[in-house]
């Protein structure tokens, strides 16, 4: 979508806002009303069919944001993610996943196409070849994240749409980690791209909602799915989130930079083993990152040394908070294999690299100096409570 060259921030605070004309409110004001008229009106509106007031406002700032065309609004990002897939698939259908996902899509995928009848394949990396070699005749879409959850990977956009081009086939990207803020992927080439929207966009831990990006060729398929499956958001969860975004450029730029100091901080600590973060020199994907992102994001992974029980590290934290989600403006910190990735089994997470000891870090807005400093005093309790007497 043309954004007539606003800058970030104008767009997240002024595209896709509503006019208060009665008082002249500086805000968008917000209707409830699950019942509109349908006769002598332009549009019948209804909320299922994403086109209340404050949706319709709310999917413009979301287009404007990703560069798209159209944009919609869901109830959850999983809602998105689900409602996007099944639009480009049906019985006899090929997907190619690939092998780094979010624990909830790669649960979806393994749970729920055979039930109708689609195939599909994960990659064994996430080059481009590792994506071609798995194409096939029925191949109809191929799916990405990047940066990946948890370990974040990094996988080339630009290959990918070219790739997915080639063959006809749709691309689709979760780009929930990097955010509208870092990477606008239908830049590149990528077909449809989808959010959380409950993490960097709602931004403060109190929403729960869900975004799809396209063409309005796309979108209009998207629809058909979505008015069946009726994942819409409710229309004050809509007008929170609205708001919410008006930050989101100044929240995400702050956590890019606490998470660039944090993962150098963390790779110079002999406490720590591995950091797995795009924004390190030493990242194997680094180079791609920069070339295709406008911030590295404020999320990371790391692995404490063997000997530093990583439950005893969570217990002992005072500031950070060991949490469910990610990407608010406190800092929290996760097991992959106790969360997000629980569905996966065992065997599973090891193909992806996902160790039992891997804690993934999201970076909130606090001063570095206090997130330090929780970290080493946790630390140091783990080790002192390891020593013998």
């Amino acid at each position: 979508m043309n954004t007539d060259k606003k800058g970030i921030n104008t767009t997240c605070t002024h595209t896709g806002e509503l006019e208060d004309t009665q008082f002249k409110g500086a805000v968008s004001p917000l209707y409830m009303s699950t019942s509109y008229a349908f006769e002598d009106v332009d549009i019948k509106r209804y909320p299922r069919y994403f086109n209340t007031p404050n949706q319709e406002a709310l999917c413009k700032k979301l287009a404007a944001l990703e560069h798209a065309k159209a944009a919609l609004i869901f109830g959850s990002g999983m809602a998105a993610i689900s409602t996007g897939l099944m639009a480009f698939l049906q019985a006899g259908d090929h997907i190619v996943l690939q092998q780094t996902l979010y624990g909830g899509t790669y649960n979806f995928a393994v749970t729920q196409f055979e039930k109708y009848g689609i195939s599909y394949s994960f990659t064994n990396g996430w080059e481009v070849d590792d994506f071609e070699r798995e194409i096939r005749p029925n191949t109809k879409v191929i799916y990405i994240e990047t940066p990946s959850n948890p370990l974040l990977t990094i996988t080339d956009l630009e290959g990918i749409g070219q790739l997915a081009k080639k063959h006809g086939i749709v691309s689709m990207i979760d780009n929930t980690f990097a955010s509208p803020i870092n990477q606008n992927p239908i830049d590149y080439g990528i077909d449809v791209v989808l959010h959380s929207a409950t993490k960097y966009m709602g931004g403060h831990s109190d929403i729960c909602a869900g975004v799809i990006a396209a063409s309005q060729e796309h979108m209009d398929k998207i629809f058909q799915t979505a008015i069946c499956f009726g994942g819409s958001l409710s229309d004050y969860t809509v007008w929170l989130l609205e708001r919410s975004i008006k930050t989101m450029g100044i929240r995400v730029n702050a956590q890019n930079a606490n998470a660039m100091k944090m993962a150098a901080y963390l790779s110079a600590s002999k406490d720590v083993e591995n950091v797995y973060y795009p924004g390190l020199e030493t990242h194997p994907g680094h180079a791609l990152a920069k070339s295709q992102m406008k911030g590295f994001g404020g999320m990371l992974s790391f692995e404490l040394n063997s000997e530093i029980d990583a439950s005893l590290f969570f217990k002992h934290l005072k500031l950070i908070k060991p949490s469910m989600s990610l990407a608010g403006i406190e800092s929290t910190v996760l097991s992959p294999m106790q969360t997000s990735h629980a569905l996966m089994s065992p065997e599973d997470r090891k193909k992806q690299g996902i160790k039992d000891s891997l804690i993934r870090f999201s970076l909130g807005i606090e001063e570095m100096e206090d997130l330090v400093r929780d970290i080493e005093q946790a630390i140091s309790k783990v080790k002192s409570m390891a020593m013998p007497v």
